[in-house]
């Protein structure tokens, strides 16, 4: 016991008697056991959240040094005609809106992350849903060069869940703009709506450059930047927002579908990219 207060908790107590003292030995090994486990989950904490400041911190300091230093050619006229003067406005106006993103991004992660976010839930018919969110991007889908389908059951066997509107929509708006920006050489999106079971699954599907394998198992993970970059920006991401990314994108939508109860998940080979959603199908 002593050992075991100076830190070892390596250590188990021999249960050799069954007696009294067997039971206090059984009682000290599964306290040691909730104490090393609580030890391995605080130190995974602090962990996870200093890598947060760390991706952080160089995530809005590219941006705002950008910023800073066309401002800085501004402030001391250092530009040679009105369109040099425009050209310098508009990267540092691009720069200012990703750093916003990611404000915004960072904001939202952890209150989901960290905190308990309410799910305003309501029923709600998927194939409308997303097609209702195809119609809204039908010019950026049409400025990408690409085309859009969507199939989904009929009225007589809609698929119906239980969720929050806005939050699901900001799901599949990510993987929309995903393959939007990552399929466009493949020309199109196919979005699938159907039931299996007691689930609504959705397919988000582009014929654009593959994801590694060594990447497709981190794509959800917070900040996950890809080794091959598969566009200028270098990340995988959902949120897109006009051109820029936070990083977080996947890793929102992954928590939001997990607070529904379901799942997400991505398949990628030569032919096409896959990301599926399944969600629980609501109740008669």
């Amino acid at each position: 016991v002593r050992r075991i207060a100076g830190g070892s908790f390596e250590v188990k107590v021999p249960e050799k008697q069954r007696d009294d003292f067997g039971v206090l030995a059984a009682d000290i090994n599964a306290l040691i056991e909730k104490l090393r486990r609580s030890m391995e989950e605080e130190r995974r904490a602090e962990q996870t959240k200093n890598e947060l400041i760390t991706n952080v911190s160089h995530d809005l300091r590219t941006p705002l040094t950008s910023i800073l230093g066309y401002l800085g050619l501004i402030e001391d006229d250092k530009y040679r005609d009105e369109v040099e003067l425009r050209h310098y406005v508009g990267i540092a106006y691009a720069k200012a809106r990703r750093l916003h993103v990611l404000i915004n991004d960072l904001f939202e992660y952890t209150r989901m992350r960290y905190g308990k976010v309410p799910l305003r839930r309501t029923r709600l018919n998927l194939g409308e849903l997303i097609g209702q969110l195809l119609a809204q991007h039908r010019l950026g889908l049409e400025k990408a060069g690409m085309t859009a389908s969507l199939a989904a059951p009929g009225s007589a066997d809609p698929a119906l869940v239980e969720g929050d509107p806005d939050m699901l929509v900001r799901v599949f708006e990510n993987l929309l703009t995903n393959a939007m920006r990552y399929g466009r050489s493949g020309g199109r999106v196919d979005l699938t709506v159907r039931n299996e079971g007691g689930e609504a699954v959705v397919d988000v599907v582009n014929y654009g450059e593959p994801i590694s394998p060594a990447d497709l198992p981190y794509i959800f993970e917070r900040f996950y930047r890809s080794d091959k970059s598969r566009t200028a920006d270098a990340e995988w991401d959902g949120g897109v927002h006009g051109g820029t990314g936070s990083g977080l994108g996947l890793a929102i939508a992954k928590n939001i579908v997990e607070q529904h109860g379901g799942t997400i998940k991505a398949e990628s080979d030569e032919r096409s990219t896959v990301f599926q959603v399944r969600l629980p199908r609501a109740g008669g």
